[in-house]
């Protein structure tokens, strides 16, 4: 895999409208969500708590209550296994499966609920380090480089990013795309969430999702892999194909 895909994969839902046509590795739910967001001021560096960026990241009762490493997950409830990410099925809540438009590679999952979109990634990670203090850098970068602004905040997963990305509208006249970054280091693994839509001001829909978020189990597995490799995703059989959509 390329260096760029790679960046891809990690950022894929920081991209840029223009960039959306150039790839598919994952759905690009910032330039996906279109909301009349308020301008956000940009927090610099140094008035950000700094941690060292491959120490772990993740609330302190993540182990009880979530997002869940397989071995830690409830065997009795009936997941929907999609190899890499286990998802917990609920009234309203439909999946979407992403792919690589070269390799037809399942890159990511999507889901729609409570009127707003979450896409989680899951990648493999080393056992006692994290991932998640690096890569919101490279998203700042990223973000930064379009024009857009953010804040960085303490949120209930740990530190995350809001962001607001300029873009053109189907009519052409530029508006703002809003979408929360989140990330959490497990245990060999790094799950990242994407929210966009209601949750974004709504404080019932950011609840549910939040809530939607804390119930995904990441099944790492035992074989090796580099870090930030995506952890491998399979397509259940109750759906047609990658594209598909499907209430769960």
């Amino acid at each position: 895999m390329s260096k760029r895909s790679e960046r891809k994969q990690e950022l894929a839902a920081a991209a840029s409208a223009a960039d959306e046509a150039e790839s598919a590795d994952a759905a690009d739910i910032v330039d996906a969500t279109e909301l009349d967001a308020g301008e956000l001021v940009a927090i610099p560096a140094d008035d950000v708590e700094a941690a060292p960026l491959d120490a772990k990241s993740a609330p302190e009762n993540r182990a009880t209550e979530g997002p869940f490493d397989s071995e830690e997950a409830n065997p009795a409830r009936p997941y929907v296994d999609l190899g890499g990410i286990k998802i917990l099925p609920r009234e309203g809540l439909q999946l979407r499966l992403e792919v690589e438009e070269g390799t037809q590679r399942v890159v990511a999952v999507g889901l729609d609920f409570a009127g707003s979109t979450l896409q989680i990634q899951a990648f493999a990670a080393p056992r006692s380090t994290g991932l998640w203090h690096d890569i919101r850098g490279q998203i700042r970068e990223q973000i930064a480089g379009q024009g857009g602004s953010l804040v960085e905040r303490d949120g209930v997963f740990g530190p995350e990013l809001v962001a607001e990305v300029p873009a053109a509208g189907p009519d052409g006249k530029p508006v703002s795309r809003l979408a929360r970054f989140i990330g959490v280091d497990g245990p060999r693994w790094f799950l990242r969430g994407v929210i966009a839509g209601d949750a974004m001001t709504s404080e019932d829909s950011q609840a549910a999702v939040e809530e939607l978020f804390r119930s995904v189990v990441v099944v790492r597995g035992q074989s090796p892999m580099p870090p930030r490799d995506l952890i491998p995703l399979s397509i259940p059989k109750t759906t047609a194909g990658p594209a598909s959509t499907t209430a769960i």
